[in-house]
């Protein structure tokens, strides 16, 4: 760990510039580069509640450190004596930059009245820490000029004490200007990247208007709380002419009086062809007559509620006045923030300016699961997602186009998987959707798995009954070419998933045994674990071929196969049938494979552990540093890779299944959103190989 972190100060002029969408960007890309990555705050926004940016930012930092740790001093503090502040913020840096590789500093927030003043101010604590200024500027509502202008100002600013601007971001801008925007602003000096206005990070979600108008939830699924409202309408004219005027995304603010425009909203909401809203608001302090209520209760409605005391003025100004939070829980926030800075500024360029060298040997969790989604971006495949009727699907799916990870085609019933989607506020647009009960593909897919299976007595008709089965469907779609590759499991289990895999895929030439790995994310590297989920106990044959598909998955994602199999025995010390196996097996791999580093048999502790290793086997060129850990049976396998994500915290990625000539993978059951999408750039990323070798 270096003693001096590279570290660098985001600051703006004003408030309401998106730093936190550039400072989300700068963490991300520090942490994918880089192994313990912190943040710090020299003035929090307030002394009493919690700092929404700072716990943000925590959750993405790969540092050990606490939202205590990452505080410095209050805007009190700076008023009473600002050199003594000063003098706590840097003491209390250095505690964090101990501990740290990279620390992103997010300036203060301009909660009292803006001006250059605490520019400067920031500039200062900059010096004093020793971190070049990343400047953020807000470019919504003015003309290239006027920004050029204020990027001045900031400069001349920030070179009054002497702080190192190193690079400025123009967020909030014109769309159809950016280009414009940063050739003004270039002249400045430093390069210059623009962020175009996205109307979504700005959106307060459902439950910030209930905050702002001291509503209550009346009725509706508490979980769409938390969809944004792109904006408000108040609703006072007749239903007729409200049902024209209604976007995706609006609130709609009417009295509980107005029966037929509840009951209008209500439905439209609910019907294919009208735009899906965020909410509605009963304002006036008025409910629904009883024969309404009971109407609506009846019909069921997700669609969030509220009720509020507020007049329709205050309810549409308390409306209008509420700004959206980029936070912990605004997930689709964070991903448009994200993607922002992925695909508008220069990743490599940023990092060179700050001086981050890039790390050698170490890999962490969030390193490796950068990388993979990197490699998947570079050459986008089509995936197949035949599980549309999930919502955990649903949200990965849109986290995977919004960040152009792959391709996607959904499974399932068009109008019902967009409408839900709609309602979760995901954004499938770019999404195919197919059905397999009514896809015109049907019928060739039948015949298709009738002529594969007619060995087995298959037939056309038995076929087409089949074939509507999602996970059927979905494979043959990758058999086919129309896909390259599928993600299924979150909501079936794994023989549903895979059976259909071993009929119509089949097998790679040279490997008769379907099997997977574990890709095991500790702190400092990547480890891969087979077999963990398919085979429960294999011959010395099928742990052969587990021992080398696991080598090339190995490969594949980039860590340097060094083969153990293990057992709980090392070396010739060992007897018995379990320990022959693994023997038998470590044989067959040097026949097969002899270009591979393989030992076996071998314990986990003389596999890992380098002092062990010396003492058990010290002219092993594997035993001490093995990557790859082939268990002799799904019994030992599952148990220890649970055990090591458990009470190690290693993040575990997969099942990745390895063996068959077209890549599909498996999802457990308890897939979180994250793991959906890790598995889907995997599955790329094989489908990417696959076409190599082709």
């Amino acid at each position: 760990m270096a003693d001096t972190p590279s570290t660098v100060y985001i600051a703006s002029l004003e408030g309401d510039t998106g730093k936190s969408t550039v400072a989300l960007g700068a963490l991300q890309l520090l942490s994918a580069t880089t192994p313990r990555v912190g943040v710090f705050r020299p003035i929090m926004r307030s002394a009493t509640e919690p700092d929404y940016i700072l716990e943000l930012l925590l959750e993405h930092c790969t540092a050990d450190i606490d939202y205590e740790q990452a505080c410095g001093v209050t805007y009190e503090q700076v008023h009473a004596d600002p050199d003594a502040a000063i003098s706590e913020i840097v003491m209390r840096f250095h505690e964090v930059a101990r501990v740290c590789d990279a620390v992103v500093v997010v300036g203060s927030d301009y909660t009292d009245v803006a001006s250059p003043s605490e520019l400067r101010y920031n500039g200062r604590i900059a010096v004093n820490l020793g971190a070049p200024v990343l400047l953020v500027l807000r470019g919504s509502g003015r003309t290239p000029e006027q920004i050029v202008q204020v990027a001045e100002l900031c400069e001349d600013e920030l070179a009054q004490e002497h702080a190192q601007l190193t690079a400025i971001v123009v967020n909030r801008c014109d769309p159809d200007r950016l280009d414009e925007i940063a050739a003004a602003v270039a002249a400045v000096g430093p390069p210059v990247w623009t962020l175009p206005e996205v109307p979504l990070l700005t959106a307060p979600t459902m439950t910030e208007l209930r905050t702002a108008i001291d509503g209550k939830l009346y009725s509706g699924d508490p979980e769409l709380m938390q969809r944004e409202a792109l904006s408000v309408m108040v609703g006072g004219m007749t239903a007729e002419h409200i049902l024209e005027r209604l976007t995706d995304g609006v609130a709609v603010i009417v009295p509980g009086d107005r029966s037929d425009a509840l009951l209008a909203l209500v439905n439209a909401h609910e019907a294919e062809g009208f735009p899906s809203l965020s909410g509605i608001i009963m304002n006036g302090d008025m409910l629904p007559d009883p024969a309404i209520a009971r109407l609506i209760q009846g019909l069921k409605p997700k669609l969030p509620i509220l009720t509020t005391t507020l007049g329709t003025f205050d309810t549409a100004n308390a409306a209008a006045r509420t700004r959206g939070r980029v936070s912990l829980s605004s997930i689709r926030k964070v991903d448009t923030a994200l993607a922002l800075m992925e695909q508008r500024v220069d990743g490599p360029r940023l990092l060179e300016l700050v001086a981050v060298p890039r790390a050698s040997v170490v890999v962490t969790p969030q390193m490796f699961e950068y990388q993979l989604v990197e490699r998947a971006r570079a050459d986008r495949r089509r995936i197949v997602l035949p599980e549309g009727d999930d919502d955990r699907i649903l949200r990965a799916a849109g986290r995977v186009l919004q960040r152009k990870i792959a391709d996607l085609t959904i499974l399932g019933d068009e109008a019902v998987v967009r409408g839900r989607a709609a309602e979760l506020n995901v954004d499938i647009d770019a999404a195919q959707v197919l059905d397999p009960r009514t896809s015109d593909l049907c019928g060739e897919f039948a015949e298709e798995y009738a002529a594969l299976r007619a060995h087995k007595g298959m037939t056309v008709e038995r076929a087409r009954e089949l074939i509507t089965d999602i996970s059927y469907f979905g494979t043959m779609m990758v058999y086919k070419g129309i896909a390259d590759g599928m993600v299924s499991g979150a909501a079936h289990t794994t023989a549903h998933t895979i059976r259909p895999s071993f009929e119509i895929i089949k097998t790679e030439p040279g490997v008769s045994t379907v099997s997977s790995v574990f890709l095991m994310c500790l702190a400092d590297r990547v480890l891969a674990y087979g077999d963990c989920a398919v085979v429960p106990d294999p011959t010395a044959e099928q742990l052969a071929d587990i021992a080398i598909s696991s080598a090339r998955t190995a490969a594949q994602f980039g860590i340097e196969p060094r083969i153990a199999m293990l057992s709980y025995s090392t070396g010739e010390s060992g007897t018995g049938a379990d320990v022959d196996k693994v023997r038998t097996a470590t044989k067959l791999v040097h026949e097969r494979a002899p270009q591979l580093l393989v030992e076996g048999p071998i314990q986990y502790d003389a596999a890992i552990e380098p002092t062990v290793a010396d003492a058990k086997l010290p002219n092993s060129e594997v035993a001490g540093r093995a990557t790859v850990f082939i268990f002799p049976d799904l019994n030992t396998g599952n148990n220890t890779y649970k055990a090591v994500q458990r009470s190690a915290g290693a993040v575990a990625i997969g099942p990745v299944l390895q063996g068959l000539r077209k890549p599909v993978n498996d999802l457990s059951r308890g897939a979180l959103v994250a793991d959906i999408v890790n598995t889907v750039a995997i599955t790329a990323i094989q489908a990417q190989a696959r076409t190599r070798q082709e």
